[in-house]
């Protein structure tokens, strides 16, 4: 199935943004995790090379997680020789600890990321430690990949609001931000895991973040859309001047640990509107739109995607 680009949205410019944004493609790691029925690791790989076909430079693989956490990805060894030469595409990988970032330098991984809780609630349900404990995990691990010379991300979640602990403070944010960045972390990505975050929040956050000197440069995004805010949250960071973004194709995932996390911002929404600023992605909505119906039809119902929905029709999902 082949969906052409489309018309419109007209382009209209507006001041203060910037001219190329790069989206960080979480689809086929964060969004894929959470699905129940065991997605066939040779869908997997069609499903990273249709992303890369459509014009995603940067597109998160795997998660190289004990099995027994994340079954979903337990293929992660056979995956990702499927997909690492893909010409022009970065394919970073998710490592909790030293021995998956071995299995991960194993197979030719140049990119990494570890990931962290801005909050202790949300450290001790997904990584059984406290913020500390798991910053002291993560040390040994971006020192060890910055020796291999290893491109190395920090998520941080719950940096707008958590589950169990309610709002969390900014100054608490900042300060495991700027803990990652001392490890050694080339980029932090910001996550707003159960998506309650509003845009006076997101630049409040930011603004904290430089005045500690912490540039907006080493910064990303990534917004859910569980109150619908993923894309005026987005345009709030652009702002700011964020040219990160994170995002899941057809708009799949959530978090296995968060059960109020929908999914991720849906990667078509976010191109529809940059399409529309007239900032570059690079990337084309037509192939991209094509490969989430395709993907719906593989996981048996509909893209929750807006964009997807108005440019895929009312038949997806299907099988070619």
């Amino acid at each position: 199935m082949t969906i052409p680009e489309p018309a419109l949205p007209m382009v209209v410019p507006a001041e203060g943004l910037p001219a190329r944004v790069r989206i960080h493609e979480v689809g086929a790691r964060d969004g894929l995790q959470n699905e129940k029925a065991t997605v066939p690791t040779e869908v997997k790989a069609e499903f990273v090379r249709r992303l890369a076909d459509a014009g995603l430079t940067t597109i998160e693989a795997t998660s190289f997680v004990h099995p027994k956490w994340v079954p979903q990805l337990a293929d992660a060894e056979q995956l990702f020789p499927l997909v690492r030469d893909l010409p022009g595409v970065h394919l970073p990988v998710l490592v909790p600890n030293d021995r998956g970032l071995d299995r991960a330098l194993a197979l030719g991984a140049d990119r990494i990321a570890v990931f962290a809780s801005a909050t202790e609630s949300f450290a001790k349900a997904n990584l059984n430690r406290t913020v500390d404990e798991a910053l002291a995990m993560f040390a040994p691990v971006v020192e060890k990949a910055r020796a291999a010379n290893l491109h190395v991300r920090g998520y941080l979640s719950m940096c707008f609001g958590d589950p169990w602990e309610g709002a969390v403070p900014v100054p608490q944010v900042v300060r495991v931000c700027r803990a990652l960045l001392d490890l050694g972390c080339d980029e932090l990505s910001l996550g707003d895991t159960i998506g309650v975050a509003t845009p006076g929040h997101v630049q409040a956050l930011l603004a904290a973040l430089n005045e500690q000197h912490i540039p907006t440069s080493a910064l990303g995004v990534h917004f859910h859309d569980t109150y619908g805010q993923a894309l005026s949250n987005t345009l709030a960071a652009l702002q700011h001047g964020v040219t990160t973004v994170d995002a899941s194709a057809g708009g799949l995932g959530g978090c296995p640990y968060a059960k109020s996390a929908t999914g991720n911002l849906a990667t078509e929404d976010l191109v529809w509107m940059l399409q529309g600023l007239g900032i570059d992605t690079g990337v084309d909505l037509g192939r991209l739109t094509a490969t989430s119906v395709w993907m719906a039809g593989r996981l048996g119902r509909p893209s929750p995607s807006r964009t997807v929905k108005a440019l895929g029709g009312t038949t997806q999902p299907h099988k070619e």
